[in-house]
């Protein structure tokens, strides 16, 4: 990733926007002693940085350090996601946009930050990560988040921060990592951050590692512009399956965005099998993936003993294997192909608008009534090893069981 690149934070398009949006942000928050007048230059003020820190727990992945917080900070309105890096004339088109018409016409963005997005998953649940420079993106977070140092300094020293929501959710290991597209992050802190699209952060060289798109996703300040007449600008100029566009106001509430088509974009060993991922969500916890998506990637095929199945394409060699192996090593009576619940099944993870590995057609459950979730279940060992050795992850592993379920880990090429 060009990091020379993400210096470009445009915080208050002219001078005095920026300084009536300051000025009312602080004065409503409390965050800093300065006089918004000494702050003519946001932008020179969230670049501060230091050096690399010395003390850095991951020096391989670490970046300089963004220096204290100044007090500048903008709410968060939108989140614009693509699924490759946003081409500088669309990113001109974008950042220019005005709304309203006549004397009563103004500026669509007051500040913004270019994010590098994506999404991994863990234990059946899928979550957002975002690549970001420190120094900018913690205007965006909030005044508990952008105050909270330590984060900032252990993201920029090659750490992980994680939603202090997920906290309960997330699996932890005994020294404090977490997997994420099969490399080990140490969580440097459980974070405040207020971007509720945002489910996780890491800084670039992280990013680059990860295989994040760079600088695909903007997120976006919009002033005194409504977000809503901003979103309709940039949806007619590009359509509306160019970008996912999320308002964050209706995540913050819980709710969902019924308008919105949504982009996934897998780190580690879903990116063969998903690719992009679009849907949009449709009511009752179901969603619509684009059909093209779908006809590229599901289909219905014969395997051993479970009969006819509709699962991911790309999983599908594996799953025939891992079963024609139970089936030679005398084990197919462990499965009981009544009590198979499927694998492909797209709609969110029951209470929540989290996907599963279940939306991409990558899981499948069977056995079904004597593997519940939270106990320890039926399934036979032999099935779990070899399940396991074809690149299947089970869920009788998790810290919260479902020993029902097993999902696409890695891919495994039967040969």
């Amino acid at each position: 990733m060009a990091l020379a690149r993400r210096a470009r934070l445009t915080a208050g398009l002219t001078a005095g926007a920026s300084a009536l949006l300051v000025a009312a942000l602080l004065s409503g928050c409390g965050t800093s002693s300065k006089d918004a007048g000494e702050k003519d230059d946001p932008t020179k003020a969230a670049a501060s940085t230091s050096a690399v820190p010395t003390n850095a727990l991951d020096p391989a992945h670490a970046v300089s350090a963004p220096g204290r917080f100044d007090g500048t900070q903008y709410g968060d309105d939108l989140l614009l996601v693509s699924d490759e890096t946003l081409p500088a004339d669309v990113l001109k088109q974008i950042v220019g946009i005005t709304v309203g018409t006549g004397k009563a016409q103004k500026k669509g963005i007051a500040a913004y930050d270019l994010l590098s997005y994506g999404n991994f998953s863990v234990e059946n649940k899928l979550y957002n990560i975002a690549a970001v420079d420190a120094a900018k993106y913690r205007a965006f977070t909030g005044s508990r988040s952008a105050e909270f140092q330590e984060q900032w300094d252990r993201v920029a020293g090659g750490e992980i921060a994680i939603m202090d929501r997920l906290q309960k959710e997330i699996p932890v290991d005994g020294e404090g990592y977490v997997e994420v597209g099969k490399q080990r992050l140490h969580v440097g802190a459980w974070s405040p951050a207020e971007v509720d699209a945002i489910d996780a952060m890491v800084n670039e060289k992280w990013g680059e590692t990860l295989g994040l798109p760079e600088d695909n996703a903007i997120l976006i300040n919009t002033g005194i512009a409504s977000p809503q007449a901003v979103r309709e600008v940039i949806e007619k100029r590009f359509g509306v399956k160019r970008f996912s566009i999320t308002a964050l106001d209706i995540v913050a509430s819980e709710g969902l965005d019924l308008k919105a088509y949504q982009n996934v974009i897998p780190v580690g060993a879903f990116g063969d099998a998903v690719g992009v991922f679009r849907y949009r969500p449709i009511g009752g916890g179901r969603i619509a993936p684009d059909p093209g998506w779908v006809k590229a990637h599901i289909v219905t095929e014969q395997v051993p003993i479970l009969g006819t199945v509709t699962c991911n394409r790309y999983m599908m060699p594996q799953l025939k294997a891992a079963l024609a192996e139970v089936q030679a090593s005398k084990l197919a009576d462990k499965i009981h192909p009544d009590e198979y619940a499927g694998c492909y099944y797209p709609r969110f993870i029951a209470g929540s608008n989290k996907l599963s590995n279940h939306s991409f057609g990558l899981a499948l459950d069977f056995n079904v009534p004597g593997n519940q979730r939270g106990t320890v279940g039926q399934m036979d060992r032999g099935v779990v090893a070899i399940f396991k050795r074809w690149g299947f992850a089970w869920g009788g592993d998790w810290a919260y069981t479902d020993p029902m379920h097993f999902e696409l880990a890695k891919i495994v090429n039967p040969g």
